[in-house]
């Protein structure tokens, strides 16, 4: 396990802005984080802790970005902490828990690879009055579970794209539509389903999904709208459930329309990394939205620092808290893009 490095940097970093993106998720179970709620959270409750954070990839272009924003905040919060991956590895998650229990954390981070399989060790933290948060699932032992609300978020990028159909497409002109997936993960399932929701209660009779298929990285999303468009020519509005969907996407559509978008072309989808907002920003890409989190890097990795502080000081509340989530479109792309790494 790398060295704990201690910064004393006294940064008060409450009075930054918290959350750039507000909506309510829809759900009634648990706390709906929101600008107030992260606003009770004080930063010199980090000064001098010990906070073990293991995620399962920081080759992710998502992660990389947060991590490296919360890197910079907890350093100006004087935080003692280390950051490091389990590579998608169940057993060396476990170990860098047990690495985080002997090292004396105040607090650990789990964005586990499989949460079922953490649950021992992340009991066996808080035996020793340790607490922990998992980024992610809603666990059974921990303090408390950041989580989204992931059928809620599919609908709302279903909800974008029927938007956009109902601006460009009839009953008499129907949208072909593709469904970019990933049905292997349970949270990515659902967050399809809620793309079907989301269509379905936006865009009644305007659309058909003429294809579906399952990519979560983008050179195969990629490969796999090269194949749609070969048997749906006319298919123009591309929805999925993460960055590599949009990106891959947008790469095929570019190559196939010589980056004359027309405008009744659309992709949609959820995460947010720069390659997404700089295609979005780039009408030569037909990229049309994204249902971001908190917003930018910086505003999500806040966000989560904020929670730690609250869930040291004990005042979080509940046992779930979900996120926030709101569209970035070509109208607030610039914000968001000033506020990543």
């Amino acid at each position: 396990m790398k060295k704990f490095v201690a910064v004393f940097t006294l940064v008060m970093l409450l009075a930054l802005p918290v959350c750039a993106m507000a909506a309510d998720t829809g759900s009634t179970e648990g706390v709906q984080a929101s600008p107030e709620f992260y606003a009770k959270a004080n930063f010199e409750a980090l000064k001098g802790k010990k906070i073990g954070i293991t995620i399962q990839s920081l080759q992710n272009a998502y992660w990389a970005g947060v991590m490296t924003a919360l890197r910079e905040i907890l350093d100006a919060a004087g935080a003692e902490f280390t950051i490091v991956a389990c590579n998608d590895s169940s057993a060396t998650q476990i170990g860098q828990i047990e690495n985080f229990v002997s090292a004396g954390c105040d607090l650990i981070m789990v964005h586990p690879s499989d949460a079922n399989a953490v649950e021992d060790a992340c009991a066996e933290a808080r035996n020793f009055g340790i607490k922990v948060m998992c980024w992610d699932d809603p666990m059974t032992n921990t303090d408390a579970n950041w989580v989204l609300n992931n059928t809620y978020l599919g609908t709302e990028i279903g909800k974008l794209a029927g938007a956009f159909i109902n601006q460009h497409y009839s009953a008499e002109k129907k949208a072909e539509v593709t469904i970019i997936g990933y049905p292997q993960t349970v949270i990515l399932l659902e967050r399809e389903n809620g793309i079907r929701q989301g269509l379905e209660q936006t865009a009644a009779g305007k659309y058909e999904i003429v294809a579906t298929t399952a990519a979560i990285e983008a050179n195969l999303a990629q490969n796999a709208v090269e194949t749609i468009l070969q048997a749906h020519p006319n298919c123009k509005v591309f929805t999925g459930i993460g960055a590599g969907a949009m990106i891959g996407a947008d790469e095929a559509l570019q190559i196939a329309t010589g980056g004359n978008i027309p405008d009744d072309m659309g992709v949609f989808t959820t995460d947010v990394t720069k390659q997404q907002l700089g295609q979005l920003a780039d009408p030569t890409y037909p990229a049309k939205g994204i249902i971001g989190f908190e917003g930018s890097d910086e505003d999500t990795a806040r966000s989560c620092a904020s929670m730690f502080a609250l869930i040291l000081e004990g005042k979080v509340g509940a046992k779930n808290v979900f996120r926030n989530v709101a569209p970035i479109t070509a109208e607030n792309v610039q914000k968001i893009i000033s506020g990543m790494k």
